[in-house]
């Protein structure tokens, strides 16, 4: 499978503009043989060509290999523990704050950093940028539309504040324009695109446990420049930072980091 597998990289870099070489090459091989003995097909090359004249196929392949894996609070102790340091310490510090939510996936986690700015009355400087290198996803995050399942950790007060129930699609919920209107969703591709600048925040969770060691590493390295001295850097509970002084972090908690 490994030249047919050097195939297919080039073919879904020219294809897509994703450079899959940038990830755990055992893990991504075990995740295209997957998707692809579920499309029936027998091998990469004739995989690649069901994926251009399939569109079902090719929004499978495309959901399925950038891990559109998320929700609302998700890991909610850790958003608590977020929540408290940007209001003890970030917004003192700032007073106006521009974040960035990368890997963004449905939107379930910049809509979350909007709700908690709402609360607590924050008026950040920009809308918070979300961004995700899967064109279809954003299109369904903008629409801002969950079932309800989506929402297990949004209690009932949050719920009624942030959300109208959706009448005409079943046990679904929209969230609330004023909600919608504190987010823009912009395609961004972590490994090969330009990263924005300036960001008091940038939250980007359960994302680099997929790639290679380097690619992680200069992800760091960049999210470290896209932050303004003493921004913060909210990781997953699957992630680690192991010398977070090698790429200009100090760690504030187990998860969030703060550039030096």
């Amino acid at each position: 499978m490994k030249l047919d597998f050097d195939f297919f990289n080039a073919w879904v870099l020219n294809e897509f503009n994703l450079d899959l070489s940038a990830y755990k090459e055992r893990q991504l091989q075990r995740r295209i043989s997957t998707i692809m003995r579920n499309s029936g097909a027998t091998n990469l090359r004739d995989y690649a060509r069901l994926i251009k004249k399939d569109d079902g196929v090719r929004r499978d392949f495309l959901d399925y290999i950038t891990i559109n894996v998320t929700e609302f609070y998700r890991n909610k102790h850790l958003f608590e523990e977020f929540e408290k340091i940007l209001v003890r310490t970030l917004i003192p510090r700032f007073r106006n704050i521009n974040i960035w939510s990368a890997a963004c996936s449905n939107g379930a986690e910049p809509y979350t950093l909007a709700m908690i700015l709402k609360k607590h009355n924050i008026k950040p400087r920009n809308k918070i940028l979300a961004t995700d290198v899967d064109d279809m996803i954003l299109d369904r995050a903008r629409t801002g539309i969950y079932k309800k399942q989506e929402l297990k950790n949004i209690d009932d007060r949050d719920l009624k504040t942030f959300f109208t129930s959706k009448e005409d699609i079943k046990d679904a919920f929209e969230i609330k324009d004023e909600i919608k209107d504190m987010v823009t969703f912009k395609r961004h591709d972590l490994i090969v695109d330009p990263y924005p600048k300036g960001f008091h925040v940038i939250v980007c969770r359960n994302v680099t446990i997929y790639f290679k060691n380097e690619t992680k590493d200069e992800i760091y390295r960049k999210i470290n420049e896209s932050l303004i001295p003493g921004g913060a850097f909210f990781i997953g509970a699957t992630e680690s930072m192991y010398n977070p002084a090698e790429f200009g972090f100090k760690k504030l908690s187990t998860f969030i980091y703060e550039k030096i």
